[in-house]
């Protein structure tokens, strides 16, 4: 597994741990994440956030609205609060598969991501999104695509170029889920970017597709979209989170969670 991690390349997974504070990364990601520093310097104010936004979400979902199943796609190199951790705190027979491309996740994940005993099981894909038929193929061998599921696609489409139909891979994972399930996202925005830095960071050494706040709505088509609705990752059910919250500016990241009906 460690060969084929390539640390002169940088990976979306060890740069967002090194906006996180965290020491699994390289030089590579080290050097990318101080050049979107220089592009938007709030990125790491914007990575918080995000992880608090998972960590109300997961809670929503495994505490109020009784989900007990996950899958996570995109879900980084472990730190606090992973989705498994929140949801079996709230219901320890609740089911989480983790979707990763980076060996080095894969790595992390099987090293530290374990349930406590008793709890439901987690498992691990290594496999990208643009593969949903595979990721809905191996996960169905863990989760029950009968009962409500919850998806979470949290700051990864950004990585999709808009030729790979990203609204299209979200549809496909979608559409394999039941009634009931839910599907959780947050999605970087351009609105408040420059045109230049928009375009900077399409060209950077991890292209990165900054979409409007409409392009991002159209990921819940069809969707019945919970209250607060699509706002910012700042802002949505962060009553419990200290104040005053970062501006969206300074996160420029929408978000929602949305039924699937």
């Amino acid at each position: 597994m460690a060969g084929r991690i390539d640390t002169s390349v940088p990976h979306p997974a060890r740069r967002y741990n090194y906006w996180l504070g965290g020491k699994d990364n390289f030089a590579a990601d080290r050097a990318s994440g101080d050049a979107v520093v220089q592009l938007f310097p709030s990125i790491r104010t914007a990575a918080i956030e995000n992880r608090h936004f998972l960590r109300r979400a997961v809670t929503l979902l495994a505490g109020e609205l009784g989900v007990r199943q996950f899958l996570d796609i995109g879900t980084g190199l472990p730190t606090a609060d992973n989705t498994h951790e929140v949801a079996q705190r709230l219901a320890p027979a609740s089911s989480v598969v983790y979707v990763d491309n980076d060996p080095l996740v894969m790595v992390h994940a099987r090293a530290l991501l374990t349930a406590a005993p008793g709890a439901g099981p987690t498992h691990y894909i290594e496999a990208d999104v643009r593969s949903p038929e595979r990721i809905l193929r191996e996960a169905a061998t863990v989760l029950d695509f009968s009962r409500p599921i919850g998806l979470m696609l949290i700051a990864v489409l950004h990585f999709i170029a808009d030729e790979e139909d990203p609204h299209g891979i979200v549809r496909r994972l979608v559409e394999a889920l039941p009634a009931g399930s839910y599907l959780v996202l947050s999605h970087f925005t351009g609105e408040f970017l420059t045109p230049e830095a928009v375009q900077a960071f399409r060209t950077g050494a991890i292209p990165v597709y900054l979409r409007t706040h409409a392009e991002i709505a159209g990921f819940f088509d069809g969707l019945e979209v919970l209250e607060p609705g699509i706002t910012s990752i700042s802002h949505w059910r962060s009553g419990p989170d200290p104040q005053p919250r970062p501006d969206e500016s300074e996160t420029a990241t929408d978000c929602a969670v949305a039924r699937i009906r």
